[in-house]
């Protein structure tokens, strides 16, 4: 296996993560011995929805955010979670506490349709109810990623509009994206940068994506991009000090033109980008303004 070292999603290891206990369907099991079923939903075909959510100081930012997500997108699917907000709510609130964490956290929460009578796409085969698991884990963002910047490669394949895959449902179906990562990787990157149908700059593969140009934030127009809430706190935050951050169309001429990059997650919050497509971005390390937009983020959850 290659590397994860550059990765936007890679974490320092933790010793600890290797005696979690995994939520699975209300029971407590530990993580080498947490199993779905072969028939469920989101094995065979990858139907179900999920939420990345991340534990600071004794709380779960945006948790209220979170939980709309997840229940927009289990309706836009029709499926049935089958718990109230309170009881999802409660389950990770639960699988911290078997966990005794309280800081430096991520959750992975994610619902799938269900166990099938049998291995097709047809959700009328579900028998029973939605299956619900909760990872939590130790996770802190690699420091050499925030030194040194990440670099990104502009993939070939494109973002999906909203009739063919919409980007803002949380769905476990990610084989596009992960294309993508595949190309940025074997070109030596450590992210794909994706363009939406029309050309101009989406998002990347698993993260939201900004540029600052002559002292304003640029992003998409989110249009053909998820529906980051990272993404959208360090717009509020950006906004909320006077400041401009544009939601636009802008293309690679631009951004490879731009003062400063950086990626937007829940995992890593503010990451910068120092190199696009082989090219460096603005002085080729992380800018005071990526700094200043982290600071801006970090604060505006932190209310």
């Amino acid at each position: 296996m290659s590397s994860t070292a550059g990765s936007a999603q890679g974490y320092l290891d933790d010793p600890r993560n290797e005696t979690v206990l995994v939520y699975v369907d209300g029971a407590f099991v530990p993580r080498h011995e947490a199993r779905v079923s072969i028939f469920d939903s989101g094995f065979v075909l990858g139907d179900g929805v999920w939420e990345g959510l991340r534990l600071k100081n004794g709380r779960l930012i945006q948790l209220d955010a979170h939980l709309d997500r997840l229940f927009e997108g289990a309706g836009s699917i029709a499926l049935d979670i089958g718990r109230s907000r309170e009881e999802v709510a409660a389950a990770v609130a639960e699988t911290l506490d078997r966990n005794g964490m309280t800081d430096g956290a991520h959750v992975r929460l994610m619902v799938t349709r269900g166990v099938k009578a049998t291995v097709n796409q047809d959700p009328r085969f579900v028998i029973g109810k939605a299956t619900m698991v909760i990872v939590a884990e130790y996770k802190t963002p690699r420091p050499e990623s925030k030194a040194r910047g990440l670099s990104l490669f502009t993939s070939t394949f494109r973002t999906s509009t909203p009739d063919v895959f919409d980007l803002r449902l949380n769905s476990h179906s990610r084989l596009n994206l992960i294309q993508a990562l595949i190309q940025a990787i074997n070109a030596g990157a450590d992210e794909a940068l994706m363009l939406d149908p029309h050309g101009f700059v989406a998002s990347c593969n698993s993260t939201n994506f900004f540029i600052v140009r002559r002292g304003e934030l640029w992003s998409s127009t989110g249009s053909y991009c998820f529906k980051g809430l990272t993404r959208q706190a360090v717009i509020d935050a950006w906004r909320d000090a006077g400041a401009v951050c544009r939601e636009k169309d802008f293309t690679l001429a631009e951004v490879y033109a731009a003062d400063e990059a950086f990626v937007t997650g829940t995992l890593g919050g503010v990451t910068p980008v120092t190199r696009i497509d082989g090219r460096v971005i603005g002085a080729g390390k992380p800018g005071p303004m990526t700094q200043l937009a982290s600071e801006r983020y970090q604060a505006w959850v932190a209310r």
